[in-house]
């Protein structure tokens, strides 16, 4: 058995490595670099089931639990995912990005995934909200970096002041919420604040201020609507991988930080009512708005980027419908989290393929897609898989993710948001079903075969078929969520 903490902490040291390794390196190839974060985080998610859930000292800022393990894996394969992309994309970003020969400038670009893998772990274990604001801002700063990182193509450039800007500005709600959190209990450790809540002594008006300022801030961090506008112009200006790792990294992190702030609250059933209220008022306006929107984009990247709003608005559906009691939570904490599951597999598989068909067709609109089955029948099987997965259908993991989402729904009485998601997966299918009909139904503009890297090949395969696996036997993800709550019960030490 191992510390759980060390899982971080070697993390960190890798990236620390990869910085050094790619300071004194003396060949301008890069790839070495990428090929050993792939293979020691890979080792990670191995090591992970061995690690054990006593904190010790920590107890305080950081748990252990089910979720917070499961979590670190959905970081750790994504990161993965997302490092294979890079060294798919790197004729892309050698142009773009200034140096002396090409590709010595790569360097940082494997390194940076690793800092962001770090962060988000942390912020998988963090009950109390100054770990939290740290890990947070560990992987704001990387994004911040990694977004602008081809500097010499001014939609990266603009992305990433767009992203800069915005998310200052969610830090600012963040730390003001925590502030006013912290003024009317006196703790920052969220099990403390329970505590202090169930006294009875602790004024609503400004607590209730607090809160809404934290779940503005993490409206941002998930693409929840009103605080979307950023997500077509960053998802679509920022490099392909980065895409990737804002749109699955940044929200499973978001999610988990928000299933653990929420549940303090929920013991106050006045506070924890009003709370809901606003979640399914939101939860309704990012599906409608995600999914409209995504019905005329005829730009992949960008569909995607709308894509992920509309998913974020399935998450919050679930999230709307947990309940103070542990078995209401426990359900819509397993739906929240097989659903960050199936959305890893079908989002990075949509991406990988993306990236490959861009490398070969020169753009990412729909229109490079056409054809696609008679170019590469592999990569088109691929995208299809996704598209379905995403779409809902079944006998795919996205078909089951739903209907825990539904179901958890159902069991909260939220039948509004159960009307409303069920009009937008109709919605749904049209806009997936255009990408399908591009591939299948349409002649291509050029019949020159598609070559696809051993790497991202295994990559591509051992994600259409998780989509199908986890979608028929869903078991291993459902037990291994199945184990300790997703609160901390540990003492807080005084």
């Amino acid at each position: 058995m191992i510390s759980s903490i060390s899982l971080e902490i070697t993390v960190l040291l890798l990236g620390i490595f990869l910085l050094l390794s790619e300071s004194f390196s003396k060949t301008d190839d890069k790839r070495g670099l990428a090929k050993t974060a792939i293979a020691i985080l890979f080792a990670l998610i191995g090591f992970s089931f061995f690690a054990r859930a006593d904190v010790g000292d920590l107890a305080p800022f950081y748990v252990a639990d089910a979720t917070a393990l499961f979590f670190k894996r959905i970081a750790l394969l994504t990161t993965v995912i997302v490092l294979i992309m890079a060294l798919e994309y790197r004729s892309v970003l050698a142009k773009f990005v200034p140096s002396v020969t090409p590709g010595a400038g790569l360097g940082e670009f494997y390194s940076l995934p690793v800092f962001t893998c770090a962060g988000l772990m942390f912020m998988a274990s963090a009950v109390d909200f100054i770990l939290i604001f740290v890990s947070l801002e560990l992987v704001t700063i990387s994004f911040y970096i990694l977004v602008a990182y081809m500097r010499r193509q001014s939609a990266s450039l603009e992305a990433g002041v767009k992203y800069l800007i915005l998310g200052a500005l969610s830090t600012g709600f963040l730390v003001y919420g925590i502030t006013w959190i912290f003024g009317v209990t006196g703790q920052t450790n969220l099990a403390a604040i329970e505590t202090a809540l169930q006294s009875g002594h602790v004024p609503q008006a400004p607590l209730l201020f607090g809160v809404v300022l934290v779940l503005i801030a993490l409206g941002f961090k998930v693409a929840a609507a009103p605080f979307q506008l950023w997500v077509p112009d960053v998802y679509q200006g920022a490099p392909t991988p980065v895409t990737a790792f804002l749109s699955v990294g940044s929200k499973a992190a978001g999610f988990i930080v928000l299933l653990r702030v929420l549940q303090p609250f929920l013991v106050i059933p006045v506070v924890g009512a009003k709370i809901l209220m606003v979640l399914g008022l939101i939860a309704a306006a990012t599906l409608l708005y995600g999914n409209l929107a995504a019905l005329p984009q005829d730009n992949f990247k960008r569909l995607l980027a709308y894509s992920s709003i509309a998913h974020a608005g399935y998450l919050l559906v679930a999230v709307a419908s947990v309940s103070a009691s542990p078995e209401g939570f426990g359900s819509s904490r397993i739906a929240v989290a097989y659903y960050l599951a199936g959305y890893l597999l079908m989002t990075l598989l949509s991406f990988l393929v993306l990236i490959v068909v861009a490398n070969h067709s020169r753009g990412d609109d729909i229109v490079h897609f056409n054809g696609l089955a008679k170019r590469s029948p592999f990569l088109a099987f691929g995208l299809l898989t996704a598209m379905l997965s995403l779409a809902g259908i079944p006998f795919t993991v996205g078909f089951i993710g739903k209907f825990l989402v539904f179901a958890a729904a159902v069991k909260a009485g939220n039948y509004m948001l159960i009307g409303v998601g069920i009009i937008t997966v109709a919605a749904g299918f049209y806009y997936y079903l255009r990408v399908v009909a591009a591939m299948y139904w349409t002649e291509p503009g050029d019949d020159t075969p598609i070559t696809i890297a051993p790497l991202t090949r295994f990559a591509i395969g051992a994600l259409t078929l998780a989509i199908f696996v986890f979608g028929i036997f869903p078991q291993p993800i459902l037990n291994s969520l199945r184990g300790v709550p997703i609160e901390s019960r540990a003492v807080v030490q005084k």
